[in-house]
């Protein structure tokens, strides 16, 4: 087995010389470089099973960290800069040294392995000596000087006060003498000591004393950080604060201690979490914590939160770091969060009146200094806003109050550009729209405005005397929508009854160039009778009827459909052109609740909709059967819903985001385009043509594929644009909350750039986020979008399910052919990019779609569903792999007895190069839904506990429905019935026969020589006992009486295979010849928390081959008869709970457990043997996938003959062509299938047959090659046969705390390439 990518808690990070960023991830050290733009450059696995806890690089001979303290005062070197840095890389108990050649962008080993006794908490290097010697502060309070070269531990230092470290900071200069530590103690005190201060007369072991200590803090301390130039060290803790001392010179000639009576300068509260780094920089402190955020302190000018940056999700940031800098320069912040994100924010210097303008947006306001002399406002337009080509600068705030006055702010001043009459008064609704003039470049703002008594006034804002008045009835007007289309634009007027008055618009100039409006009535729409009859949101679509549709949304909360009327009836005069009232073809009634519905809007031929209940609907219009009414059939589809973060229900619209690619797809695109012109200009290509074919070919290929968007609406008293991918805001301005006229710029339907501007009406006045005049762009934006996204995160909180959907291709190379006069020369483009698309589900409650491309370990998330209440404990999917795409079924349950069902469809993005997902909601269940219905809930108890989904299996499968079996907490097994065409999940039959929470379920199926399939359920609880259920019956039955309840059969066979709770099953079956007395074996493995794997060997017998054999009078002639065969068993299987297993290909399983040790077992009639183990670097390992990949494709090392290019732990050396894997303790692969890595021992294994004979125990190790792996119960000879076999390659996916793909080859591996990598050297000191 060998690591390809992983995804893991980022918790170190360092700056080198703001030219490159270093970061750990598990045993992974990753390079990007910043200039000129952030990319990934390479990385390598160094500390084998330890985790990276800091980076610390050889760049200056002095101290110069970014991350404790400043860079020295004396200025850059003049000499020129070494093409390569060396790095001291430490976590756990290991150093290594590792070196980056700057020029080259590669990464290599240039030592071994250094082994401690104790946890490594810091390291530096000294300065003072040629020798590359290393300061070592551990975890019992004691510092090793070290020689990275020999590894040999020169001397020892330890303080009198033996206490544990949560944190140390080394100040080093010149000698070992000089040398300062800063401890974190578990007693939340920091001491200051010297290494080299004990007084060797009277302490034979050379213990120094405290020489300072700093009370203060409740909590263990975290981080510490120190800032040579000032004298301020700061630390961050426990208890949610972060304190900032004053303590004088720290190190330095002749190791000083700072001031005796050091003061507490600052303590620092705003986390919501613990604090677990600290930097500090002049005038800032950096500190993130738990709560996911990092926040910039101004603590010089009253330590204040001057910026939040968030981008992470849930679990919090791991990792920080901040360059040096020096003066007012701009400085780079870098994150890591426990997603295994890393994000880069670029933050400005130093001075005060700098980091006013840094403040975010949420803490200052504009007020526009409307007069109340022209009455209250009360709706406020921008106009232009929609226009993307209008800048902020340009836009036109446009105000109408209760007087029915229209004023325009421009230039800092109010002006009235229109009065109207006393019924505009009181009342009014107003709405603006840019429209392009006819047979001119000229654009014109119009503005609508709306009566009480149904009187609609339209006039140009430039020009309102050439306005025309309308007629909506006599009653209200309740709203106003202005839509645009290719044929002009229409107006929508929401009048009394249920009648949405319609025009189309057009803008024209006359002989005197004046502007002229063009009103055409349109047939209008009559809405469904309900309580709350009018209009809220509309949009037209371009169909390929002859008739135009609309999709509307009322205040009721309905999505309603209309289709315009036949050109024949439209052909009337403007006097009968009311007569005819269109009515709905479709309506979705109340899918946004009784709030109703906001916004609805069109992006590449799917429709979004907002409303008051939380959510986004994503939905299209699908054609179904004809009626009468509805003569095309067209129906209003929903395809999923996706809701808001928790707190926020009023949403007001969607904004379209750009799709994020990896930095280095980016740049590989880029590359692309310049040699594509280059070719194009040489070759005479019509460079407009081919552009207008790819943005057409672009634009078809995206058709109807969901877009990323961000939600806008209220959150509390903010205005908020939430990220529901990176579960973050984006923008939020405290405007009081909801129930207030607000227009955001920019809002037109394409890509929102990512920063806007607000305007909105609280308490009489106009107030905006920015002020007017003033230019808006990415460098106003304040990092408000998250800052540079490196590496994507996944779940910030625990992994507790996968499921592999299937794999996806580019859909093919595209080979180019040039000729000319004296050569021919043919080019294939590139290779096809294969990518792995995975379902996982966590503890955060959501959902995530994720695609994994083998070859270099990137991670491309794909969509993140977060429809479930509680933690996703289990997933499962039916899938249809098809030529380019993949379709996919998926469930998913977990707690509160929720399950969810979707298709996803994942097709191949030609503009991204990348898989996309499409995701579609089917249908959800939970069992205490009646209860949730039932009224006046509150005043009775809820009698049934909360339940929890454990385990699923697919029990069958057909065209028009899929059976599933589910485990349960409160001791049932259950069976559900999934119906994609009548979006329904439906309770078939529930048994409690474990009465104990079932852990597991499997199923298995089983054909005997007549074609008849039976169907076996096997199920687990925490009693360690394995019940063996016989559905086919009760299948037979679901089938003929599908409308009817389906009698729960009784378990036919139960096996005691563990002492506790049974995890995780793998199940497979083979058939036995008539020679061997027919019917089949079926095994099943076993995993629980008493650490033991067990392989229990069920013969089963078919009912016409039972027939012939004795049989009792309590067995069913029908029925399948089993019996316990034999047993084998692993005492020691993992040194914890095992939790997952999973079947690689049958008689071979994969398992896992917290002790994070993957290990492959073969599973044949003589019993079970070890054939390999991996180390992980998964934390809390809890799920499993495991897959066969086939034959594994050449691999394009053209690229890596020329440098070390590392992804998630693989490396290749150029100048030998071998392969570095991920290190780990033992070989990945053992000769003779002997257990690898084994640290309690061989596994004992132990056998009883079927007659009871006592068992046996073995050596692994004894095992033979030969041992069956399938069905066959012998391992197949022969050369080609032998040779498939090597070449076959699988595949497992562990997940936890992050995830981890590693690739298990059945062909042995040399070791050439790892001699380097594995060498150790175990550090001691001898007392002479």
């Amino acid at each position: 087995m060998e690591p390809v990518a992983l995804v893991a808690p980022v918790t170190a990070l360092e700056f080198l010389q703001d030219t490159f960023l270093l970061t750990g991830e598990g045993p992974v050290l990753s390079v990007y470089s910043l200039q000129p733009r952030p990319k990934a450059c390479a990385s390598l696995s160094v500390l084998q099973q330890y985790r990276i806890h800091g980076i610390r690089p050889k760049s200056q001979p002095a101290q110069s960290s970014a991350t404790d303290v400043s860079r020295r005062q004396d200025g850059p070197s003049s000499t020129a800069e070494p093409k390569f840095s060396d790095l001291a890389v430490f976590g756990g108990k290991a150093v290594r040294l590792v070196r980056l050649r700057a020029d080259l962008q590669q990464l290599e080993i240039v030592g071994p392995l250094m082994e401690l006794q104790d946890w490594a908490l810091d390291v530096r290097w000294l300065s003072g000596d040629n020798r590359s010697l290393l300061c070592v502060a551990v975890a019992h309070n004691s510092a090793l000087l070290l020689d990275a070269v020999t590894g040999n531990a020169l001397v020892r230092g330890s303080c009198l006060e033996g206490c544990l470290l949560y944190s140390a900071l080394l100040l080093v200069h010149e000698s070992w003498a000089d040398t300062v530590l800063v401890g974190g103690t578990v007693f939340n005190q920091l001491i200051i000591w010297k290494p080299g201060g004990g007084d060797k007369s009277r302490d034979s072991e050379h213990k120094a004393p405290v020489e300072r200590r700093l009370l203060g803090h409740s909590g263990v301390i975290f981080s510490i950080s120190y800032l040579q130039e000032k004298g301020y060290l700061a630390s961050a803790s426990d208890d949610r604060s972060v304190r900032v001392w004053g303590v004088g010179a720290l190190g330095g000639a002749g190791g000083k201690c700072g001031d005796v009576n050091a003061a507490c300068l600052r303590v620092l509260y705003g986390h919501q979490a613990r604090v677990f780094s600290v930097r500090l920089s002049p005038g800032k402190v950096f500190s993130a914590g738990e709560d996911g955020a990092c926040l910039v302190w101004d603590w010089a000018g009253g330590g204040k939160v001057v910026r939040t940056l968030k981008g992470h999700r849930a679990g919090g940031v791991r990792g920080l770091a901040v360059s040096e800098g020096t003066g007012d320069e701009d400085r780079w912040v870098a994150t890591g969060g426990a997603d295994g994100g890393v994000r880069l924010w670029r933050v400005e210097g130093g001075e005060e009146k700098n980091e006013e303008e840094e403040e975010e947006v949420t803490e200052k306001l504009t007020d526009l200094n409307f007069s109340t002399d022209q009455g209250a406002p009360k709706v406020v337009c921008l106009a232009g806003e929609e226009d993307k080509n209008t800048s902020w600068s340009q836009s036109e705030v446009v105000v109408c109050t209760d007087k029915g006055k229209v004023c325009q702010y421009s230039q800092g001043k109010w002006e009235t550009i229109w009065e109207g009459t006393p019924e505009f008064q009181s009342y009014c609704v107003m709405e603006t729209v840019t429209v392009g003039v006819k047979e001119s470049a000229d654009r014109v703002h119009l503005c609508a405005v709306g009566s009480l008594t149904g009187s609609l006034q339209v006039f140009p804002i430039s020009r309102p005397q050439s306005g025309t008045l309308l007629s909506c009835g006599s009653g209200k007007i309740h709203s106003l929508i202005w839509l645009k289309g290719k044929e002009g634009v229409h107006l929508l007027a929401s009048g009394a009854e249920g009648l949405v008055y319609r025009w189309r618009l057009d803008v024209k100039l006359d002989g005197n160039c004046s502007v002229v409006l063009s009103v055409d009535p349109l047939p209008p729409f009559l809405l469904p009778p309900c309580a709350k009859r009018w209009l809220t949101a509309a949009v037209g679509l371009r169909s390929r009827f002859r008739e135009r549709l609309w999709v509307c949304g009322d205040r009721r909360g309905s999505l309603l459909l209309f289709q315009d009327a036949e050109k024949s009836e439209q052909e009337k005069s403007d006097g009968e052109v009311h007569g005819v009232r269109l009515q709905p073809v479709s309506c979705l009634f109340g899918v946004h609740g009784k709030q109703g519905v906001t916004s609805v809007c069109e992006y590449q031929g799917l429709l979004y909709s907002t409303g008051r209940d939380g959510c986004v609907r994503v939905f299209r219009v699908q054609e179904s059967g004809r009626s009468a009414e509805n003569k095309d059939g067209l129906q209003l589809e929903v395809l999923r819903v996706q809701r808001a973060c928790k707190g926020m229900e009023w949403l007001e619209r969607i904004l379209i985001l750009e799709p994020e690619a990896p930095l280095e797809e980016v740049e590989e695109d880029e590359e692309d385009e310049v040699r594509e012109e280059s070719e194009a200009k040489q070759n005479n290509l019509t460079e407009t043509l081919g552009g207008e074919q790819r943005e057409s070919c672009g634009e078809a290929e995206n058709r109807g594929r969901e877009a990323r968007f961000a939600i806008v609406g209220f959150h509390a008293v903010h205005f908020v644009v939430w990220d529901p991918v990176k579960q973050e805001r984006l923008l939020a301005v405290p405007c009081g909350g909801g129930h207030r006229s607000w227009s955001l710029w920019p809002s037109h339907k394409g890509v929102w750039p990512g920063y806007g501007a607000l305007v909105f009406i609280k308490q009489g006045s106009v107030l905006a986020s920015q002020p007017p005049g003033e230019e808006l762009g990415w460098a106003t934006k304040a990092g408000r979008t998250g800052g540079w996204g490196l590496r994507e995160g996944v779940h910030g909180r625990g992994i507790g399910c996968v499921c592999r959907l299937g794999a996806i291709e580019e859909p093919g190379n595209e080979v180019q052919t040039k000729s000319t006069a004296e050569q021919t020369e043919t080019r294939v483009k590139r290779s096809k990019l294969h990518w792995e698309v995975m379902v996982t589900g966590g503890e955060d409650t959501s959902l995530t779609v994720l695609a994994v491309r083998p070859s270099s370990g990137s991670v491309k998330v794909l969509s993140v569903i977060t429809d479930h209440i509680s933690s996703v404990r289990t997933v499962t999917a039916v899938t249809r792999p098809e030529r380019e795409t993949l379709s996919a079924l998926l469930v998913s349950a977990g707690g509160r007895a929720q399950i969810q069902c979707y298709r996803l469809l994942v097709v191949w993005d030609g503009r991204l190069q990348a898989p996309s997902c499409q995701v579609i909601q089917v249908a959800s269940h939970r069992l205490d839904d009646q209860w949730e219905r039932k009224r006046n809930r509150h005043k009775t108890v809820k009698m049934d506990p909360e339940t929890r989904y454990m385990s699923v299996a697919v029990v069958d499968e057909k065209s028009d429905r899929v059976l599933l079996a589910l485990s349960c907490s409160d001791g049932a097994v259950r069976l559900f019935s999934v119906s994609e065409v009548k979006c329904r999940i439906d309770l078939l039959w529930e048994t409690f026969h474990h009465q104990r929470c079932v852990l597991s379920v499997a199923t298995c199926s089983l054909e005997d020589d007549e074609g008849n399939r039976y169907t076996l359920l096997f199920s687990a609880a925490t009693d360690g006992k394995i019940a063996a259920w016989d559905l086919t019956e009760a299948l037979a039955f679901w089938s003929d009486n599908s409308c009817g309840a389906t009698p729960p059969p009784t378990p036919c066979l139960n096996i005691p295979a563990h002492q506790s709770g049974v995890n995780s099953l793998a199940v497979w079956s083979k058939k036995l010849g008539q020679q061997e007395g027919g019917g089949c074996l079926v095994t099943v493995v076993s995993g629980g928390d008493d650490g033991r794997l067990t392989a229990s060997t069920v013969r089963v017998l078919y009912p016409e081959e039972s027939q012939t054999l004795l049989q009792t009078q309590l067995q069913h002639p029908k029925q399948l008869q089993l019996h316990l065969r034999s047993q084998s068993h692993v005492a020691l299987a993992h040194a914890a709970p095992l939790t997952a297993l999973k079947l690689l290909r049958p008689g071979l399983v994969v398992s896992t457990s917290s002790d994070q040790r993957v290990c492959l077992w073969k599973v044949c009639s003589a019993g079970i043997s070890h054939s390999a183990a991996l180390c992980c670097h998964v934390a809390d390992a809890s799920g499993l996938a495991a897959w066969e990949g086939g034959h594994e494709r050449g691999a394009t090392r053209s690229e890596c003959e020329r440098e070390i290019s590392v992804w998630g732990g693989l490396t290749t050396e150029g100048e030998t062509g071998g392969r570095f894997n991920e290190d780990k303790e033992p070989d990945d692969e053992a000769e003779g299938g002997e257990p690898v890595g084994s640290e309690t021992g061989d596994p004992v294994i132990k056998t009883c047959d079927e007659d009871g004979a006592a068992e046996t125990s073995g050596d692994p190790r004894s095992q033979t090659e030969t041992d069956s792996l399938g069905e066959t119960g012998s391992e197949v000879n022969g050369t080609s046969e032998s040779r498939k076999r090597r070449e076959e390659t699988g595949w497992v996916l562990v997940c936890g705390q992050g995830f981890q793909l590693l690739r298990v080859r059945t062909e042995e591996r040399g070791k050439t390439g790892k001699e380097k990598m594995n060498q150790r050297v175990k550090v001691t000191f001898h007392n002479k």
